[in-house]
Formats: C-alpha cells, sequence, structure tokens
C-alpha cells in the first residue's frame, strides 16, 4: 500500500513535470514566432517593396502604404485595421483571415488576391481592381459587394472560385 500511493506521486510529479516542460517548449515557439512577425503599426511604408514576402501575422494597422507592392505576398492572418493601401499592387497576395476594418484599398490592384474569412467591415474597395479576387466567407459592408458586383469578374487561379460567386452577386 505504501509503494503504490509512492508509484502514484511519482507519477504525479512525472506529469506535472512534462505538462511544464511541454508548456515552456510552447511558449517559446510562441515568443519565436511573434518576433519574426512584422509590426508596421502607424508606419509610413510609401512606395515600398514588400513583394513575394512572408508576412504571416504582420501588423500594418494605421499603417500608410500608399503606391507599395505586396505582390504575390502572404498577408494572411494580418492586421490592417485603418491601414492606407491606396494605388498599390496587390496582385496574387493572400489575406486569408485578416483583420482588415476601415483600410482603404481605393485604386488598388487586387487582381486573383485572396479575401477568405477576412474582415474587411468599413472598408473601400472604389476603384479597385478585382479580377479573379476570392471573396469566399469574408465579411464585407453590403455597399461594398453591391458595388464590387458591378465590376465583378474572373475567377481566382489558386482558389478555383469565381469573384461574382464569392462576393453572392446576383446574376
Amino acid at each position: 500500500m505504501i509503494l503504490s500511493k509512492f508509484k502514484r506521486r511519482l507519477f504525479n510529479i512525472l506529469v506535472v513535470i512534462t505538462l511544464a516542460s511541454i508548456a515552456v517548449l510552447l511558449d517559446a515557439r510562441v515568443a519565436i514566432a511573434q518576433e519574426s512577425a512584422v509590426n508596421y503599426t502607424y508606419s509610413e511604408i510609401r512606395e515600398q517593396d514588400f513583394s513575394h514576402k512572408n508576412l504571416v501575422g504582420g501588423v500594418f494597422a494605421a499603417a500608410d502604404a500608399r503606391g507599395s507592392n505586396f505582390e504575390g505576398s502572404d498577408v494572411s492572418n494580418s492586421i490592417l485595421t485603418k491601414g492606407i493601401f491606396i494605388k498599390t499592387n496587390l496582385k496574387d497576395a493572400n489575406f486569408t483571415s485578416s483583420l482588415m476594418d476601415r483600410v482603404s484599398f481605393e485604386n488598388s490592384d487586387l487582381t486573383n488576391a485572396i479575401f477568405r474569412d477576412a474582415v474587411a467591415t468599413s472598408t473601400i474597395f472604389e476603384g479597385a481592381t478585382i479580377t479573379g479576387a476570392d471573396f469566399t466567407d469574408a465579411i464585407l459592408d453590403r455597399y461594398q459587394i453591391y458595388q464590387m458586383c458591378k465590376r465583378a469578374e474572373g475567377t481566382n487561379p489558386v482558389t478555383g472560385v469565381e469573384t461574382r460567386y464569392s462576393l453572392g452577386c446576383r446574376d
């Protein structure tokens, strides 16, 4: 009986040590991931070249990226709230699951961009080229959807989804 209690305590101690070790390792991995994420909050990054970059989890909150080039970049799971992306090249960029509340994409090139599961409330797409863009399950303002449906065309080459279908446009 005493030996059984000792084994149980030893087992419990080993479990606690193992769980603590795993927690430390996971925390270290999260810290490393955070260190590698870009943070351009309130930055002036006009006419910069971010093409074909891994910007996953990046923060571009209130950043002024007018005229910049994000062609082919992975900007998924990022925060772009209040960002200014006017006349920006966003061709083939991936914004899956990004938060882009109150962003201006006016007159930008969003050809074949992916906005799946993104939140883009109060975001402006006026004059933007959206040919082949995929907005599947994105949260967009009805007025923006209405405006984009007037010019929506093409099929996204990565997802295979038609732009009109992803926006829920009526034929």
